[in-house]
């Protein structure tokens, strides 16, 4: 019996050990793995779709406490920190780095793949439309996001040279991948016009269902398979018409002083001309949306509904984030008096940037501007964009003067510390009252054509002055009087008609571009494109007994010598031994 047992045991313990490879593997418990992007569609878009949660445009970043247009009272503001002292390349919320190279690693993984999937099956030419939108996708997001890495970390290092980013055109996924070298500027600006150049081969310029099948996509023989792919239902993803904004966009960086020390005039003109090419798609100066500078009221949010590309119902916005409900904005935003927070207070410097109702500067002895009543006869844009005291809210007048309860200047922590509230971005439809809220349709923009007109507007003066345009039919003087006469300038506008130098063409333009595209997150980066003063004070206004003081707020501690140029994250500088930018 004993050795029947022995027996037993001795077999017993050569089953287990035949079994030893597969007791020590765990069992499958439903976790995915890589292998799952080749049998799941969706989860293999996911990669792709991974990188667009990463365009820094899908949230307003409202920066402009760290720039001359505003301050805060959210003492513990990131962007109060960097302008008052903090900015470092350890401490760097605009820091686009981390996210835009994580979100140019999940494309370069999809476009590995791309190919490989069964998007279709049943269906050979809509599985190899999807292969092509997918594909011209991929490329148009990595050179958008390559473009957010050069306007943002692109700078010169210690020995004088110009320096891009790494270029990542391949998954990498081992140390010395990502030990790759910055290049130069120069070469990061090729590969980013060449991922855009590439995605153009793929894709329409916008999305939307056809009756009849576009010429460059000859191939297709149904128009049912072409609208499957390429129809309404992908509105909002990257289009051929946005890859051409954002190749318009990197030509007005390449050429600002900032990446042009030399000033050449090419460069302007390939900035010019690469956005006339968007302008003329919709009429030249005749297709500036005659309320695209109100594009967050209702009327304008209500006119988008699904068809952000249809430019009969929404001709302002070239290409903007799915409409959301909420409230967010308006919290944080409406003054005390109406239970918001009161966070972004514009300075004294952006009002002032606000001429008269009939055109001149305040600061013109033909402006009539009157001290001892600041805010009668601006600029219509003044009370559209900003609560200055006396304006009103939501049907509530709002008085900042001292005195006047908790909108007043400093009267609690969350009242102004200029004497101006945020009124641009906000819906006054909107109740923030705990009692009784309400949230309304908001929805945030990449891209705009008043921008595109700005942008145009400043390269063709750069390249040919201000009222010439030898390829084009519009100069940079048309389209700023189409602009300030939507504003409700009056006409005719004789200051305008009294700039002719490119100079003064210049300041103006560049004026008008503050007051357009403020509280857009275009100020912080547009001062250092054009390597301009970033050291302004932020101003405010104490109002008293019908006495305006104006005073300092808030100093600005940038350095003029190097703060033009973002840091490289000082983490990637150790473990890669990357040139940092001179300075930090």
């Amino acid at each position: 019996m004993k050795k029947i047992k022995m027996l037993l045991s001795g077999f017993l313990l050569v089953a287990l050990c035949t079994g030893c490879d597969s007791l020590l593997e765990p069992e499958d418990d439903n976790h995915s793995t890589f292998n799952r992007v080749y049998e799941d569609p969706s989860f293999a878009e996911g990669l792709l779709i991974r990188a667009y949660t990463y365009i820094p445009t899908n949230d307003y970043r409202f920066d402009e406490p760290a720039t001359d247009d505003a301050v805060t009272n959210d003492l513990v503001n990131s962007y109060l920190r960097i302008a008052t002292g903090e900015w470092t390349a350890m401490y760097n919320p605009q820091n686009l780095w981390d996210n835009c190279n994580r979100g140019i690693l999940y494309i370069n993984q999809f476009l590995e793949i791309v190919d490989s999937i069964k998007w279709k099956p049943t269906d050979r030419e809509i599985n190899d439309l999807f292969v092509r939108r997918l594909t011209g996708e991929s490329y148009a997001m990595r050179g958008l996001l390559k473009y957010y890495l050069l306007r943002n970390h692109a700078g010169y290092d210690k020995a004088g040279n110009l320096l891009g980013t790494p270029i990542y055109n391949e998954f990498v996924d081992s140390k010395e991948g990502f030990a790759t070298p910055r290049a130069s500027f120069a070469e990061s600006l090729q590969s980013t016009y060449e991922d855009l150049d590439k995605a153009l081969t793929y894709l329409p310029d916008d999305y939307g269902n056809v009756s009849s099948i576009p010429a460059a996509f000859s191939e297709v023989k149904e128009v049912y398979s072409y609208n499957y792919v390429l129809g309404d239902n992908v509105q909002q993803r990257m289009s051929g018409r946005h890859a051409k904004a954002f190749k318009a966009r990197l030509a007005l960086l390449a050429a600002s002083p900032a990446f042009n020390p030399n000033n050449d005039k090419t460069l302007w003109e390939k900035a010019a001309n690469l956005t006339a090419e968007l302008l003329d798609g919709i009429g030249g100066v005749n297709g500036l949306d005659p309320n695209g500078n109100q594009f967050y009221l209702k009327a304008q949010i209500d006119a988008g509904n699904l068809t952000a590309n249809d430019k009969k119902d929404q001709p302002e916005i070239l290409w903007r984030r799915p409409i959301t409900t909420g409230r967010t904005r308006e919290t944080n935003n409406f003054p005390p008096s109406l239970y918001g927070n009161g966070r972004i207070n514009p300075t004294q410097n952006l009002v002032d940037a606000f001429p008269m109702k009939n055109g001149y500067p305040i600061d013109d002895p033909n402006s009539d501007y009157n001290a001892a009543d600041p805010y009668k006869n601006r600029d219509p844009r003044l009370a559209l964009y900003i609560v200055y005291d006396g304006s009103k809210l939501k049907n509530t007048t709002i008085n900042t003067r001292l005195g006047s309860g908790s909108d007043g200047l400093n009267a609690l922590v969350n009242s102004t510390r200029t004497g101006y509230y945020l009124k641009k971005l906000l819906r006054e439809d909107v109740n923030v009252n705990p009692a009784s809220v309400s949230d309304q349709q908001h929805f945030e923009t990449h891209i705009r054509y008043t921008e595109l007109f700005l942008n145009y507007a400043e390269a063709a003066n750069e390249a040919w002055g201000p009222s010439a345009a030898p390829v084009h039919s519009y100069t940079a003087k048309n389209v700023i009087a189409a602009i300030r006469k939507r504003a409700g300038i009056t006409q005719p506008d004789v200051y305008l008609e009294s700039i002719n130098t490119q100079e003064e063409m210049r300041t103006l333009i560049r004026n008008e571009r503050r007051l357009e595209l403020c509280f857009e997150s275009f100020r912080f980066w547009d001062l250092r494109r054009w390597k301009a003063d970033l050291t302004q004070p932020a101003r405010g206004v104490e109002i008293g007994n019908n006495a305006y003081r104006y005073f300092t707020v808030e100093e600005r501690a940038y350095d003029n010598g190097y703060m033009h140029y973002g840091p490289i994250p000082y983490n990637e500088v150790l473990k890669y031994d990357l040139q940092q930018n001179a300075g930090w």
